[in-house]
């Protein structure tokens, strides 16, 4: 490949050098800050050697190019614009002054749950892996595996351990990345989420039998009666109390005096946020996390099969609008309180949403002559049925238009046949084929027969809808 000249034809098809202010890469993509965007001549990019789909999202222009190609690309593209190195990070600030308010708080929250999201996934695997070794029946009729083999029971107890951690002490894990996010120390952040989890409060995942038996104790405190009861598993209290934190802490440094700083503005602002956390943020932030997963909750139990058909659809134009992001905090709410709601509903419907988009890009491969498109669809929608959907989504479905519809028909089916049967996820993961262990084992058959569904009505759409696209060429 010709790297000078596609990084060339790159920068002449965005209206060149003066429309491109920003540029980094990703693992698979260039991002780009373009000043105008009606400049982009797309059709030519799509002939690009190499491009494999392109997008706007977030105030950012996408070209994908792949793994180990975008790289070459943009070291070419860097040279010849003449800007230097730039990291994502500084895309993404470029970026964010051409966002809307909405657009700002949905990357917002994706910014502070992205970076915790391996812990959640390694802590939901391992709960996984533990409902499937002790749950009866999963294995052997009637048995399970510790019951088969009790020499384990001991390693089975640690698993469970290792699983519930980064649940109780989520609020450790995003006051870090939200105080971060919010412009104050993260390491204040994590004192705070510490303070929230607390050995000395009572357990925050039986308030409410707590609360109904009459054993909540107080502090008295300024003539304030103030419940001494942890925030374990909560996102919102966290969330509030890390952006007042921050707040706090920016305010405080602009008045102490610079030899007092990191004496004063420290000791002030976690101690009144500490109190506002447990006199008004965390009583408000606990009724409201509570009410978003239950209401979410309520109507996907009482809509039933028609709010999962609904839901399924609608996923993948979620997620170009990157409305998804915001899903992260309401399954981490859900998977907290795991044993209340059962687990998330979201998670599976995404599974049966990336599956489809997988399946209708190798059917569109199937159907279509063009070496360069099955070049890109092959691979792509094999990465899609592993969980990463953007390269089909962009590259092949969304650019073709009949394989995104055929998608969201498969999805919506599928979504609908596994939310008649109540198909629950206890664990984040990658959603498609790698998501298995995630999923309860009660509900494990379901959800397979789901993707097997979606898969094969994503499929089935493409070809018919391709070849009658293909038949008035």
């Amino acid at each position: 490949m010709n790297f000078p000249l596609i990084a060339q034809q790159v920068i002449e098809k965005l209206g060149g050098k003066e429309n491109i202010s920003a540029a980094a890469h990703c693992a698979t993509r260039l991002r780009l800050v373009v000043i105008d965007e009606t400049k982009i001549d797309k059709a030519a990019i799509e002939n690009i050697e190499g491009v494999k789909g392109q997008f706007a999202v977030a105030g950012q222009y996408q070209i994908i190019f792949g793994s180990g190609t975008v790289n070459k690309v943009y070291t070419e593209l860097s040279q010849q614009l003449g800007i230097g190195d730039m990291t994502s990070a500084d895309v993404a600030a470029a970026g964010n002054e051409k966002q809307g308010l909405f657009q700002r708080a949905v990357k917002g929250l994706a910014d502070i749950f992205v970076p915790i999201i391996p812990a959640i996934v390694a802590g939901g695997l391992l709960m996984g892996i533990h409902s499937m070794l002790t749950a009866k029946g999963f294995f052997v009729e009637e048995k399970n595996v510790v019951d088969l083999y009790p020499a384990i029971a001991h390693l089975v107890d640690f698993i469970n351990t290792v699983a519930n951690a980064p649940f109780v002490f989520l609020p450790v894990l995003l006051g870090f990345s939200a105080t971060r996010k919010f412009g104050g120390n993260p390491y204040l952040g994590a004192a705070l989420g510490m303070l929230l989890v607390h050995p000395a409060l009572a357990d925050g995942w039986n308030y409410a039998l707590t609360l109904a038996n009459g054993n909540i104790q107080y502090w008295q405190i300024f003539g304030l009666e103030i419940e001494r009861v942890g925030y374990q598993g909560t996102v919102i209290p966290v969330l509030i109390a890390s952006w007042v934190l921050a707040t706090l802490e920016k305010n405080l440094r602009k008045v102490v005096p610079s030899f007092l700083d990191n004496l004063i503005t420290p000791l002030f602002a976690l101690f009144i946020t500490g109190l506002l956390a447990f006199t008004i943020i965390g009583p408000f932030g606990r009724e409201a996390g509570s009410l978003i997963s239950s209401g979410l909750t309520w109507l996907y139990d009482t809509l039933g099969f028609v709010g999962g058909a609904i839901f399924g659809t609608l996923y993948a134009p979620i997620v170009i609008t990157g409305m998804h992001q915001t899903f992260i905090a309401v399954e981490t709410q859900l998977l907290a309180e795991v044993v209340r709601t059962g687990g998330t509903f979201i998670f599976p419907i995404a599974a049966m949403s990336n599956i489809a988009q997988g399946a209708a890009c190798l059917g569109a491969a199937f159907v279509m002559k063009d070496p360069k498109v099955r070049g890109i669809a092959v691979p792509s929608g094999i990465s899609a049925l592993l969980g990463i959907t953007e390269p089909a989504m962009f590259g092949v479905n969304l650019r073709y238009r009949y394989p995104f519809i055929a998608a969201m028909t498969g999805a919506g089916i599928s979504s609908a046949f596994i939310a008649f049967f109540n198909v629950k996820a206890i664990a984040l993961g990658a959603a498609g084929l790698p998501g298995i262990p995630s999923i309860k084992p009660d509900s494990l058959v379901m959800y397979i027969i789901g993707m097997l569904i979606s898969a094969t009505i994503a499929f089935s759409v493409t070809v018919i809808l391709g070849k009658r696209a293909q038949a008035k060429i």
